[in-house]
Parts: C-alpha cells; sequence; structure tokens
C-alpha cells in the first residue's frame, strides 16, 4: 500500500469554498368508573298535630318517640355519610389510577449520558486545543505548501512534520485568533518526519497538553485538527483504529509505531494535532493511504506519530539547540 504525505498543499490547489414517531399502542382513553348511586331513603313525613297521639302522663310515651325519632335521624345522617364516603374513595381511586397512567414515574437513579452530553465534551475538548494549533505557509523553490503545527510551550516553539518545512525558504505560523508570525526551524528528525520551528512568544501563545499514548486503546474516540485543503481550524472526528503500526512515506522513510485512525486526514492536516475527548495531543497526523486502484486518498486510513514518541524528539531537539 503507498501512503501520502498529508501536509503539503501546493497553490496548484484551489481551495473549496424528537418528535419521537408516535408510539405502536395505540392510546385508549382511562376508563371511565360509573359513579356509585345509592338510593336515599324515602322522606318520612312527622304525623301532624291533629293525629299525632298526646303523651300519655302515667308513661313517658312522649320520651320514648323522642328517643326513636333521635335514632332514625342518627341512622339517616350515617347512611348519608356512609354514601358520601363511598363516592368520596371511588373518586379518589379513579383519580390515582388516571395519573399513574399518565405522569412519568421518577426515581434515584441517575440517568445515562446523552447525545447532548458527548457533543458539549467534544466541544470543550476543540476549544482546549485550537488555539494552540497553527498554519504553517512555507515558501519553497518549488512553490508555496500548507501544513500545520502544534504550540508545545510559553516560549513560541511549534512541533510538526519534517516534511512540511523541508526546503522552506521561508514559514510564517499564523496563530488562532489570525495574527502571523515569522518562524524559523529549530531542529529537524527526518528519520521519525518530525521538526521544531520557533516563533516569538506573545500574549497569544496557548501551548497543548500533550498525553501518554501508551494508554491508548482501540476504539478510543479521537479528533484531528488542522488545516487540511487550506480550511484552518477544521476538527474531523473518528476512533483509535489500531495501534504500532508501520508506514512507508513517498520518499521511502518508515515510520513505526504510529496511530492508526478513521478520523479524516487530508493535505495541510500534517503536522496537526490528534486529541482525545479531554482535549490532549495523542498524536501527530502525517500519513494518509492512497488506495492503489484509483490512485486517490483512502477514506478513514489515516496515521499520526504517537504523542509519546514526538515527546521524545521535541526534546532532543531542544536539548541539541539551547547547548
Amino acid at each position: 500500500m503507498l501512503y501520502h504525505t498529508s501536509g503539503e498543499l501546493n497553490d496548484s490547489y484551489s481551495q473549496p469554498n424528537n418528535l419521537e414517531s408516535a408510539s405502536n399502542n395505540s392510546w385508549a382513553p382511562p376508563q371511565q368508573v360509573q359513579p356509585i348511586m345509592v338510593q336515599e331513603p324515602p322522606y318520612q313525613a312527622s304525623p301532624t298535630p291533629a293525629t299525632m297521639p298526646m303523651p300519655d302522663t302515667a308513661m313517658p310515651r312522649g320520651r320514648k318517640k323522642k328517643g326513636g325519632m333521635t335514632f332514625a335521624v342518627l341512622a339517616l345522617a350515617l347512611a348519608i355519610l356512609l354514601v358520601f364516603g363511598i363516592g368520596l374513595f371511588a373518586g379518589w381511586q379513579f383519580y390515582q389510577g388516571n395519573t399513574a397512567a399518565t405522569t412519568p414515574a421518577t426515581g434515584t437513579t441517575a440517568p445515562a449520558l446523552s447525545s447532548n452530553t458527548i457533543q458539549t465534551q467534544e466541544e470543550a475538548a476543540i476549544a482546549k486545543v485550537e488555539p494552540a494549533v497553527v498554519q504553517l505557509t512555507v515558501t519553497t523553490a518549488q512553490g508555496t505548501a500548507i501544513g500545520s503545527g502544534v504550540i508545545i510551550n510559553k516560549n513560541g516553539d511549534i512541533i510538526t512534520n519534517n516534511h512540511v518545512v523541508s526546503g522552506g525558504q521561508s514559514i510564517t505560523a499564523m496563530l488562532d485568533n489570525g495574527t502571523s508570525e515569522p518562524a524559523t526551524i529549530v531542529g529537524t528528525d527526518p528519520a521519525n518526519d518530525l521538526a521544531v520551528v520557533h516563533i516569538q512568544p506573545n500574549s497569544h501563545i496557548v501551548a497543548a497538553t500533550f498525553a501518554n499514548s501508551s494508554k491508548l486503546i482501540v476504539g478510543q474516540e479521537v479528533l484531528a485538527i488542522g488545516n487540511p485543503l487550506g480550511n484552518t481550524e477544521t476538527a474531523t472526528h473518528g476512533i483509535v483504529s489500531a495501534l504500532n503500526r508501520s508506514a512507508q512515506e513517498s520518499n521511502g522513510v518508515t515510520i513505526h509505531n504510529m496511530i492508526q485512525t478513521d478520523a479524516a486526514i487530508n493535505p495541510g492536516n500534517s503536522g496537526g494535532a490528534l486529541i482525545n475527548v479531554q482535549g490532549q495531543v495523542i498524536g501527530i497526523p502525517t500519513l494518509a493511504s492512497i488506495n492503489t486502484e484509483t490512485n486517490t486518498l483512502a477514506n478513514g486510513v489515516g496515521y499520526a506519530i504517537s504523542s509519546n514518541q514526538a515527546q521524545s524528539v521535541i526534546a532532543q531537539i531542544l536539548q541539541q539547540n539551547t547547548k
């Protein structure tokens, strides 16, 4: 398989400008509970004074009669209270049943992460790293090329690919805020296709944080940030497809222990940042595979130099240039 270094973009390139579906269970109105009908006892009219027997003075019959009437009144009141209580209970039961059918249950179980939560995490990761990713415009004897770089410290040092700056007669770094700074090459490591360039430090400089790439696992979510085809500050999404890959560049250099990803990597991405969802750099995008049948970039097969390898090269270059 052939591989294409994804960093060089020459001037011949023309820059391109719930409601949820209804449930299958059809809705039916709640069953109407028939109200309990209790027949009132017939009204008993009291005998008129003309026909009411007079009390016997020898026996307190009037008192007995009064007691009987009191009992009847109490019985009637109890019956009414019983009817009212039954009706009230039935109505309460109906209300409770109807409420249970229409009110969602609540609990203490924590909800699962929604897609909005995941999206917010991705946005935070991009916002954290994007200010540290620069666009490098390199003028060579053959023309102008565009690549990417990542600011590694507040001193203005930037990591990129060697093939991005190789043969550069002048280099300009455009920062996230739109300002441009002249850059100079500090040192290169062609065997690992890495280089460090330098700009004058200023208040706009934001340095990226590097993660331990030995902790990566296949399937881990990643994002690539760079300037593909000259489109500045572009982020693409994917996963770690494989680890410890070896890939050969077009100049014959073979790079080992690379990260394979399906995050889109195109010319101009080289030297940029491959990050995790915590906003830490885990690799430097470098290569894109070529489909030999069509001689076009292979979809979703890209490679990045691991962050551990990049940090080792950075340390060597900076150490050699501080002596």
